[in-house]
C-alpha cells in the first residue's frame, strides 16, 4: 500500500509537465525499485536495501541528486519510463526495443540459469530434454528477458501452456518451493538471499544450459525526462565507483566475493 501511495504522488507531481524538455542536472530523480533477491529485497529491520538501492544510493550521493523511490512491479515500472511518469529505474537489460525508452548505463553482469527440483536433474540434461517431456513445467517473472537462446525455449513451452508467469520473483520461488512448477528462471541474485536463508538449501540443482549468454544491466534513464549531458554524469559516476571498488564491495555486501568477481565484469 505504501509503495502504491508514494508511486501515485508521484503521479500527481508531474501531472501537466507532458511536452516538457527533459531536465538539466538530477537535484530529484524519481527511481522505482523491483523487489528481486538481492537486488532490493526487504532487511531484517523491515526497510529495503540490497544492490541497486546502494547503487543508486551511492549514485546520488557524488551527484547531489535527491532520490523520489518508490516499488513496483516491472510490467508498471516500464509503463511509467514509456509513459514519462518515472525519471530512472534499474537493473535492466538493454534490448533494442527498450533504446527507444530510455538510456542505459551498466553496472553489473551476470547469466540465467535454470533452478530444477533436485530429484530431477538426474534425467532433465539441458533445454531440449526439458522441452521433450509435456510433465515439466516451469516459472518466469512476467516481462523478464532471459537471453536469446532461453526466450527460444520459453516461446516453445509457452506454446505449449508449460510457462507460469508471475507478478514477481517471490510469487515465482513460492511456486517452486510448494512444487507447482518444476524449475524457475532466476539469477544468482534472485537465489542467493534464500540459500543464505536457507529456505532452499539442499531442495534444488542449478543447471547452466545458456553458458555463453552472459547479460549487462544497469540504469535506464528517461529520454523523456533526463537529457544526455545528465546520463554522461551518471555514467562517469559508476565508472569511477568500478574503479575505486565501492561497486564490488555493494556487489559483496549482498552476495558474496567469488559472485561479486563475476559481476563486476561488465
Amino acid at each position: 500500500m505504501l509503495s502504491r501511495l508514494i508511486l501515485c504522488c508521484t503521479l500527481l507531481g508531474i501531472a501537466g509537465l507532458g511536452g516538457a524538455e527533459p531536465r538539466n542536472g538530477c537535484k530529484q530523480l524519481r527511481v522505482a525499485f523491483y523487489e528481486d533477491g538481492a537486488l532490493f529485497y526487504r532487511a531484517a529491520d523491515g526497510g529495503w536495501t540490497g544492490i541497486d538501492k546502494d547503487v543508486v544510493d551511492e549514485l546520488a550521493r557524488r551527484l547531489g541528486c535527491t532520490i523520489e523511490a518508490s516499488v513496483d512491479s516491472r510490467v508498471r515500472i516500464w509503463a511509467g519510463l514509456s509513459g514519462g511518469n518515472l525519471d530512472m529505474s534499474v537493473s535492466a537489460l538493454l534490448l533494442p526495443e527498450r533504446e527507444k525508452i530510455g538510456r542505459f548505463v551498466p553496472y553489473m553482469t551476470g547469466r540465467n540459469f535454470v533452478l530444477l527440483h533436485k530429484e530431477l536433474s538426474g534425467r532433465l540434461h539441458n533445454m531440449a530434454s526439458f522441452l521433450a517431456d509435456p510433465q515439466y513445467k516451469i516459472a518466469v517473472v512476467k516481462s523478464y528477458k532471459h537471453g536469446r537462446a532461453y526466450e527460444d525455449w520459453l516461446s516453445k513451452l509457452r506454446a505449449q501452456g508449460r510457462v507460469f508467469e508471475t507478478a514477481d520473483h517471490l510469487s515465482m520461488m513460492r511456486l517452486f518451493k510448494l512444487g507447482r512448477v518444476d524449475a524457475v528462471m532466476a539469477t544468482p541474485t534472485t537465489w542467493y538471499p534464500l540459500v543464505r536463508q536457507e529456505q532452499l538449501a539442499g531442495t534444488y540443482s542449478v543447471m547452466d544450459w545458456a553458458p555463453r549468454e552472459n547479460m549487462v544491466s544497469g540504469l535506464i534513464v528517461s529520454r523523456q525526462n533526463i537529457d544526455e549531458a545528465t546520463v554522461a554524469r551518471f555514467s562517469h559516476a559508476i565508472r569511477a565507483m568500478r574503479e575505486d571498488g565501492t561497486l564490488r564491495r555493494i556487489f559483496e555486501r549482498h552476495t558474496d566475493a567469488e559472485r561479486a568477481g563475476q559481476m563486476i565484469n561488465f
